[in-house]
């Protein structure tokens, strides 16, 4: 067949790019457009081997072969298809086990089956060079594209370099238009659109309850100054971070806000920080349906879809697909102003089964299956903000 196919080694060409841009093979270090990539991929594969493409093969490990938000976009967009190793840590650090193998596989495969004229492999592995040659056994031409090292020398197997038909070298101006260094300190995503909302709810002032403590070694350490002029300079003390529980109790009557410590942070759990979680909630909060109750078995199934061909995966938005869909199948709206009524804390239950929801997207960060904390926030925070964008929606004057 006269078309090309990319396979791809992920690990190989972000850890590369990262060496080249970042200095280090961490992939921690680096910021990837992939609709970028892949397209420049695609675009480059069709100029070299001249043949149309038919597909990209993204080879990548993933902890328990659980597909990552990065696959989760990969993997729906088209001409792409996403095959996971397993990713696993020893000694400190992570190693995939199997993407050599199924790389291998998958070439052979394609070859056998007389699928493509031109089969281009990003990679840099040795293992590969039986696939290799069996491919070219086949009649399929084999192009071997390297990242540019850093230092200027290869970064792949001269056995490797040796047996290909073609070889080219995607250098760094090709690189940096997907990839790019990321600042210390910064995130290893797309930097997120301004949200006014999560901006409003961190910037909010704490209760003077959780103000009130005061350490005896800042007793001890009070100013010189104020102890001169007869009087104690009692600055009160913040311990912990607030709660979404926190937040709620300046909303009470008669509860003046305390200064807000520059350095708080807003943690988005419903039974942390300094106001404890009651033992029971309330029976009308407690008889609120979770989305599992009102969720039928065809709905079940078209969720799924929905999950894996539509949903990218990014916290905020699986916060707000998981509101839409409770509102959407709630029946008695009541329940929707009791829910309101308590915000910013999500009800147990629901916020329980929000959260293992989210999982479901990769979000989890390996650690005591916990969810990261500013994932968990913006999880919660993507609920919040689509219950009240469709409640607002519902309550607007007709002809707005």
């Amino acid at each position: 067949m006269d078309r090309c196919i990319v396979l791809v080694d992920a690990g190989y060409l972000l850890g590369a790019a990262a060496s080249l841009l970042a200095g280090e093979p961490s992939r921690s270090r680096i910021t990837v457009d992939h609709t970028a990539l892949i397209q420049g991929l695609r675009e480059r594969a069709e100029s070299d081997t001249e043949r149309p493409l038919l597909r990209i093969y993204w080879f990548d490990g993933a902890p328990d072969r659980v597909p990552q938000p990065e696959h989760r976009r990969l993997r729906v967009m088209p001409r792409v298809t996403v095959r996971l190793g397993a990713l696993t840590r020893s000694d400190g650090r992570w190693a995939q086990k199997g993407v050599d193998a199924a790389m291998h596989a998958e070439l052979t495969e394609l070859a056998r089956n007389r699928a493509c004229s031109d089969i281009v492999l990003v990679t840099g592995d040795g293992d590969l060079l039986p696939g290799m040659m069996a491919a070219k056994e086949h009649g399929v031409a084999v192009h071997l594209w390297a990242v540019q090292a850093a230092d200027g020398d290869y970064n792949q197997s001269e056995d490797l370099v040796a047996e290909a038909d073609e070889r080219r070298v995607l250098d760094r101006t090709w690189i940096t238009k997907a990839v790019r260094a990321k600042e210390l300190g910064g995130v290893c995503a797309p930097p997120p659109a301004p949200r006014p909302e999560i901006a409003a709810i961190l910037s909010a002032p704490l209760p003077e309850s959780a103000l009130a403590e005061r350490s005896a070694e800042d007793s001890e350490h009070a100013p010189a100054a104020a102890a001169e002029n007869g009087r104690q300079e009692r600055v009160p003390a913040p311990k912990g971070v607030p709660t979404p529980k926190d937040l709620a109790a300046l909303r009470a009557p008669g509860v003046q806000p305390a200064p807000h410590p520059a350095s708080a942070t807003l943690r988005w759990s419903s039974d942390k920080g300094w106001v404890d979680r009651p033992t029971a909630e309330p029976p009308e909060v407690a008889s609120m349906p979770t989305l599992a109750q009102l969720t039928t078995a065809e709905q079940r199934w078209a969720d799924r879809e929905e999950d894996i061909t539509t949903v990218g995966g990014d916290p905020y938005e699986v916060g707000q697909v998981f509101a839409r869909r409770w509102m959407e199948r709630l029946g008695d709206q009541s329940h929707l102003q009791k829910l309101s009524a308590m915000y910013p804390r999500v009800p147990h239950r629901i916020d329980g089964e929000l959260l293992r929801y989210a999982a479901r997207f990769g979000l989890l960060a390996h650690k005591d299956d916990q969810i990261d904390e500013h994932d968990r926030y913006a999880i919660r925070a993507g609920f919040w903000r689509e219950i009240d964008v469709r409640t607002a929606a519902e309550h607007a004057p007709a002809g707005e």
